[in-house]
């Protein structure tokens, strides 16, 4: 078959289905005409109701997408915050080998010594306290708390007002942030 005659086949088939389409378009404007057609909707209300729908649809998911919005900057803040948690969690040994030494040197007489191993002390406190690290302030006498504190063990308690409560502290613990990256470890008296 030649292109012309596609074409032409094609012209013919086009000009049927129009003959088709007239056709049932009277069928339709007959049918408008009877008591079942004024139940169904007209073109302009059916319109109406699809555009509420999509409305509605566009709606719901414009709001799920702010709450997906706001979800991910919250963790990205949060992440941020945290970031170098495990760095700083790896340096609190430091600290605490600095408190030791600091207590140590304190009883020598060298005081050169000990005021630049201070400084030293002090530095990597405040660098570290610019990042969000602050200690868990915990004394004896304080009242032991699961949530917060870490119980190694349990003594008798020395005097009747420490049972219960904090006898002596072992290790400091620490908050990054509002998240306790490491918790004091006590001694409880009972």
């Amino acid at each position: 078959m030649s292109k012309k005659n596609k074409t032409e086949e094609m012209e013919e088939t086009f000009s049927e289905n129009d003959t088709v389409l007239e056709n049932e378009e009277a069928n339709v404007n007959a049918t408008e005409e009877t008591p079942e057609a004024e139940e169904a909707l007209s073109p302009e209300q059916q319109l109406q109701e699809d555009l509420s729908k999509e409305k509605d649809k566009f709606l719901r998911l414009f709001a799920e997408f702010e709450n997906y919005k706001k979800r991910t900057s919250k963790e990205r803040v949060e992440m941020f915050k945290t970031a170098g948690q495990e760095v700083i969690v790896s340096l609190l040994p430091v600290m605490d080998d600095f408190d030791r030494a600091l207590k140590e040197l304190s009883k020598s007489e060298d005081k050169e010594m000990f005021k630049g191993v201070e400084l030293i002390h002090n530095k990597l406190k405040e660098t570290l306290k610019n990042k969000g690290l602050t200690e868990i302030k915990v004394k004896q006498g304080d009242s032991f708390d699961a949530e917060v504190h870490d119980a190694i063990t349990q003594i008798p308690a020395p005097s009747k007002k420490l049972k219960g409560k904090i006898v002596d502290i072992i290790e400091k613990g620490f908050t990054l942030g509002e998240k306790i990256v490491r918790h004091p470890k006590v001694v409880v008296g009972n």
